[in-house]
């Protein structure tokens, strides 16, 4: 009977001296959170979307407190969470521009013809290693929907063999932007309106001869631009939103129509003589 007590009471003993060297241990080599990252992850609205730069709101509080993170990266939460956070750190912070994807691509149905029927997994990332993708531009959208599988709000359907981006319901958390294989979706400024639909790197003719909506890369919208913010690069223009006022010149220049500007026209009152 003692063979099997002694063991049991030695397993007991030992149990609770490690308990207590643990709990020692835990105390001694404890790592002091400052309190404001609790405060700052419980005021971001725990998107865990990564559009901050860092890998969840967590991380994102800790980088504001222990590195002087900026306190406005938070697309989802706005001037709300940027006031929050501000009042926390004791700061006046200004909310950045509110930031919506565009798809840089106008390569419809109709206008980017398909060169073979995709049998396999029915993704974009899928159907870009076979020759590209399905249709006759190699650089085009893929309308297979990655970006809209990842979007956490469903602002992303395809029509007209392209993604179709709700601006509206956007909480600008980038996901689509890093889920396109041909890197077609760009974040901007809401209040940048001027967009380029293309970004094909064929030449002239060979882009006009894969789709119809192609840019050509004339260099007509660069020559029109009084501020340096468009160029071509890789065949196609490009803007710079840090530069674009979207006054809307390019646009009217694009004898393709690959540039939009979506400014809504000023309506002004007509004059009527008494």
């Amino acid at each position: 009977m003692e063979s099997y007590i002694y063991p049991i009471l030695i397993f007991i003993v030992m149990g609770l001296v490690f308990g207590v060297l643990l709990t020692v241990l835990s105390k001694v080599f404890a790592v002091k959170v400052d309190p404001r990252t609790e405060q700052i992850t419980e005021a971001l609205p725990g998107a865990n979307c990564g559009g901050c730069g860092f890998a969840g709101c967590a991380d994102y509080a800790d980088a504001i407190v222990t590195k002087g993170a900026p306190m406005n990266r938070c697309a989802p939460g706005g001037a709300g969470a940027a006031a929050a956070i501000g009042k926390i750190m004791g700061a006046d912070v200004a909310a950045s521009d509110k930031k919506v994807p565009v798809l840089h691509c106008n390569g419809t149905c109709e206008a980017n013809a398909r060169s073979f029927s995709f049998e396999g997994v029915q993704t974009c990332a899928s159907a870009k290693r076979f020759y590209g993708g399905t249709g006759s531009c190699m650089h085009g959208c893929l309308g297979l929907g990655d970006c809209a599988a990842v979007c956490p709000n469903g602002c992303i359907s395809i029509k007209n063999g392209i993604a179709a981006i709700c601006t509206e319901e956007c909480i600008s958390c980038g996901k689509c932007a890093k889920a396109c294989p041909n890197g077609l979706i760009e974040l901007r400024s809401v209040k940048k309106k001027v967009d380029v639909l293309c970004s094909s790197k064929d030449m002239g003719a060979a882009a006009v001869k894969a789709c119809k909506n192609s840019c050509i890369g004339c260099g007509k919208c660069v020559k029109v631009c009084r501020l340096s913010a468009i160029e071509v690069k890789d065949f196609h223009a490009v803007i710079d939103y840090e530069k674009c006022v979207s006054c809307g010149l390019c646009a009217k220049e694009c004898p393709r129509g690959c540039i939009v500007n979506l400014r809504k026209p000023v309506v002004k009152a007509e004059v009527t003589a008494e």
